[in-house]
């Protein structure tokens, strides 16, 4: 029987769990609420480049003894940064969770030692210009950038090379010390868990962590429409990028948009399949919803041949005329229900994802639910909720980026 457990450590450390005893894995993760939103101009990438740093070495470890610890238990591990978070995680099998509770906790803890920040200042710098060759070759920062404007959500979660370059260990150490209150970080576990013992060993690991203030202050997005060509004379294809204003994640508008964007755009069977991507008119496609504290998104995207871009942006506005002026339809609904559920019910049954899921309520301060909980809450969502969340969140109503070899591409009208 799975069972949810949560705990406070006097620091104000979260341990929080689901545990299943039939399952035959573990994972494990340090959720913290530090991404590039918390950031500022003089520091922008600071938070992407500190998790490379929590893995350089401890005052009890060097980089390689822990990057062997973590092969010797046959973990699963890796770590992420977004706008709003950091996460660090791995999965294992359940006798070593006391093992790899007292390794990530002792990560979370980092030298950040000056000969470590300077070489993997260099890797850093060469992971920007990396994606920056990439495909959309740097569409989606530019587009979050113009979207967002003068917002927090609208930074680089990389940075980039200049603001890289300029950092110093003083300027990730103070970043450091704002961020990582053990008040602002969670560990969540998921799998066949021993509860008890996971607090125990978060007590003795993490339960001398200093805690202060690391308030963040929340603004409503002033969310920007326009059009934005970026010429790409190396790209074989033109990529089409558009951001228009959606839910939070605090919003229940939430349900009814991630529905309406599998109406309108899955990767199958969607509006936008039968128009671009059965047809031929585009490569790939699609569209989805991103949700932040006190604002939102929903991204639209294209990759197509260069001589359709023009006729596309003009499709593309049709459809989303069509779809705002005439609503869904109840098959269309019942089929994205279908869809979505099960997505998280199969998606459940992986215990990272579930020890995801598990974090990120915590990191969105939403009441822990299940799997099956989440998934009836888009079972419960109307045609007339769908429809009203099309009217509200208009898509034609949007920030547009190109990006590719086409240099006369205009908005469509």
């Amino acid at each position: 029987m799975t069972s949810y457990r949560q705990h406070e450590l006097d620091n104000g450390l979260t341990v929080i769990a689901e545990c299943n005893p039939q399952a035959y894995t573990a994972a494990f993760g340090f959720f913290v609420k530090a991404g590039s939103r918390d950031e500022c101009d003089q520091n922008s990438g600071v938070s992407h480049f500190l998790e490379h740093m929590v893995f350089k070495g401890t005052p009890n470890r060097s980089a390689e003894q822990v990057n062997l610890e973590l092969d010797e238990l046959g973990s699963n591990s890796n770590a992420r940064t977004g706008e709003e978070s950091t996460i660090y995680h791995a999965a294992v099998l359940p006798e070593f969770q006391s093992q790899i509770v007292e390794l990530l906790s002792d990560t979370m803890r980092p030298s950040l030692r000056a000969e470590d920040f300077e070489t993997e200042k260099q890797v850093i710098i060469e992971e920007i210009k990396m994606y920056a060759d990439q495909p959309p070759y740097g569409g989606y920062e530019r587009i979050m950038e113009e979207f967002f404007g003068d917002h927090p959500l609208g930074q680089s979660v990389l940075g980039t090379t200049e603001t890289v370059s300029g950092l110093t260990p003083d300027q990730m150490m103070e970043y450091f010390q704002q961020r990582y209150s053990p008040s602002n970080i969670a560990l969540a576990a998921s799998g066949n868990i021993d509860f008890d013992a996971l607090v125990q060993d978060a007590e003795k690991h993490c339960g001398s962590w200093e805690r202060f203030d690391a308030d963040r202050t929340i603004q409503q997005a002033d969310y920007q429409s326009g059009f934005v060509s970026l010429h790409q004379p190396v790209s074989n294809q033109q990529y089409i990028l558009q951001l228009a204003p959606g839910p939070s994640y605090h919003d229940e508008d939430r349900f009814a948009t991630r529905l309406m964007s599998t109406i309108l755009g899955d990767d199958s069977g969607s509006r936008m399949y039968w128009e671009f991507l059965d047809t031929g008119f585009a490569e790939s496609g699609g569209m989805g919803g991103y949700e932040y504290d006190g604002s939102g998104s929903i991204m639209t995207y294209l990759c197509c041949d260069p001589a359709r871009a023009q006729e596309n942006l003009e499709r593309l506005l049709k459809l989303q005329q069509d779809a705002r002026a005439n609503g869904v339809t109840e098959r269309e609904l019942e089929l994205a229900k279908r869809k979505v559920a099960s997505h998280i019910v199969l998606a459940s049954e992986r215990t990272e994802a579930r020890m995801f899921s598990v974090g990120s309520q915590w990191l969105t301060g939403l009441p822990y639910r299940t799997a099956a909980q989440i998934a009836s809450s888009y079972e419960a969502v109307t045609l007339a909720q769908v429809n009203d969340a099309l009217a509200k969140w208009s898509l034609d109503s949007n920030m547009t980026v190109v990006v590719g070899p086409c240099e006369n591409l205009t908005a469509a009208v």
